[in-house]
C-alpha cells in the first residue's frame, strides 16, 4: 500500500513539473510571464512596476510654495492700495524683475529639490544683453543648472522667426501663451502700450473659456515723478492671449515661461 501511494505521489510530482526542452530556458507558466497592468482612461497600458506608480510625486510642497508666492504678491498689492510704488533704483523691490525675485526669495528657505536636498534654492538673473543677441535683452534668464539650486525649468518659449510670416509668428505666440499655468514665472522682451523693453510677471493661470491670461506683477504700468520711476502693483490682472502675443510678437522680441520642478520638497 505504501509503495502504491509513493508511486502515485511521484506521478503527480512529475506531471506538475514544467516541461523542459534541451538547450532552452524554463517554459514559465502564464501567470509568471504576464505583467500586472493598469489601464488609464485613455486606454494606455501602464505596468505596475512603473516608477511613477511606485514613487508618485507628492506636489504638496510645490503647491505650498506657489501659494505662498501668490499670497505675498496679493499682500503687497493690498498694501500698495492702488498707489504707485517706487521702481527706480536697483534695490527697489517694485521694479518688475525685482518684484518676482522678491516674492520667490521671501518664500524659498523652507523648500528644496528632492534631487538636491542640501542645496538652497536660487532664481536666475536675466540673461545678459550680449548673450541675448540677435534678440533684444529681457526675453530669457541665465541658464543655471538645478545642481546649483535653480528649481525652474523652461517649459515653453517664443522667439520671433523672421523666416515665417507675421500670421504664422502670431499664431505661435498665442499657442505659447496658452501654456501658462498658475505659478509660472514669465519673462518677455516687448513693445506695447505700456512701454518697451524687458518685463517679468508671475502667471495666475490661463482661462480657456475666455482665452485670457490672469497674472500679477509690478511696474508694467507706471510713470515718472520728479525724474523717479513709480510703478503699479497688479494682482489678478486679465488680458487676452492675443493682447500678450501682440506685445512680444515682433522682430528681435520674444518670451519664455519658467515652471517650478515637480520634485519640490520641504527643507530637511
Amino acid at each position: 500500500m505504501a509503495r502504491r501511494m509513493l508511486a502515485l505521489l511521484l506521478t503527480l510530482f512529475l506531471f506538475c513539473m514544467p516541461a523542459l526542452s534541451r538547450g532552452e530556458e524554463d517554459d514559465y507558466s502564464i501567470t509568471e510571464i504576464v505583467e500586472s497592468v493598469i489601464i488609464t482612461e485613455d486606454g494606455q497600458v501602464i505596468p505596475d512596476d512603473d516608477p511613477a506608480l511606485n514613487n508618485p510625486v507628492d506636489q504638496t510642497a510645490r503647491n505650498d510654495l506657489i501659494d505662498r508666492i501668490v499670497e505675498l504678491g496679493h499682500e503687497l498689492y493690498v498694501k500698495a492700495d492702488g498707489k504707485a510704488q517706487r521702481a527706480h533704483y536697483s534695490g527697489d523691490i517694485y521694479v518688475c524683475k525685482n518684484f518676482t525675485v522678491y516674492l520667490f526669495r521671501q518664500n524659498r528657505d523652507d523648500f528644496r529639490m528632492a534631487e538636491y536636498p542640501d542645496v538652497p534654492l536660487v532664481i536666475p538673473n536675466n540673461l545678459p544683453k550680449e548673450e541675448c543677441k540677435p534678440y533684444a535683452y529681457g526675453l530669457a534668464w541665465e541658464d543655471i543648472p538645478a545642481s546649483k539650486g535653480n528649481p525652474f525649468y523652461e517649459v515653453a518659449s517664443f522667439r520671433y522667426d523672421k523666416d515665417k510670416s507675421k500670421e504664422e509668428n502670431f499664431a505661435l505666440a498665442c499657442e505659447f501663451m496658452r501654456q501658462a499655468q498658475r505659478g509660472d514665472f514669465f519673462q518677455m522682451s516687448a513693445q506695447y502700450e505700456y512701454g518697451t523693453g524687458a518685463h517679468s510677471a508671475i502667471m495666475l493661470g490661463y482661462d480657456p473659456a475666455t482665452d485670457e491670461i490672469h497674472w500679477m506683477d509690478s511696474n508694467m504700468r507706471g510713470g515718472k515723478r520728479d525724474g523717479i520711476r513709480y510703478g503699479l502693483v497688479q494682482y489678478d490682472e486679465v488680458k487676452s492671449v492675443e493682447w500678450w502675443a501682440t506685445a512680444f510678437c515682433l522682430k528681435t522680441r520674444g518670451a519664455t515661461l519658467y515652471r517650478l520642478r515637480d520634485d519640490i520638497i520641504y527643507a530637511p
